[in-house]
């Protein structure tokens, strides 16, 4: 495979919450494990598997929940608000409101260090999982969190 499906499934990600930029915040989105985080349900196995990805950026506050592949992909971002163990979250495409109740946790399950839950979502799925490293928060340009993407991409491989 000549690019790293993390890197074109975080870059999406990454690409399409940030066009909402500007997008109202919540001044009372607390930082928790849970946002400013990549999330994925499972690593690719190959080109044409399909992941699904959760982003949610505490600055902004949105996010999106996204289903892709190396080739093909689909996204809905959200906008939300943070209440203890819950997102509120709208969705602008359609006006559709929901409660999600989040749970996340360090866990050692399928090579990753952490487990999230989703109670309450009706896009993506309900458990999704991430690493020490797939940190969003501080990094600003796509250039240094490609460089980061890779080394996790790295280190995925090792753990095979």
């Amino acid at each position: 495979m000549k690019k790293p499906i993390l890197l074109v499934l975080l870059a999406i990600a990454v690409v399409s919450v940030w066009r909402w930029k500007g997008a109202s915040t919540s001044s009372d989105a607390p930082k928790q494990l849970v946002t400013d985080r990549l999330w994925i349900d499972h690593v690719p196995r190959g080109e044409r598997d399909t992941v699904q990805v959760f982003v949610a950026l505490s600055d902004e506050a949105i996010g999106v929940f996204q289903a892709t592949s190396a080739w093909r992909g689909g996204f809905e971002a959200f906008r939300f608000e943070a209440h203890g163990g819950e997102l509120r979250v709208v969705y602008p495409q359609t006006g559709d409101r929901e409660a999600v109740r989040v749970k996340a946790r360090r866990c050692e399950e399928r090579a990753m260090d952490y487990c999230l839950e989703l109670d309450g979502a009706s896009r993506g799925v309900k458990r999704y999982y991430s690493q020490d490293g797939w940190e969003i928060d501080g990094v600003h340009d796509l250039g240094a969190l490609a460089a980061r993407v890779d080394a996790l991409r790295a280190k995925l491989a090792a753990a095979r």
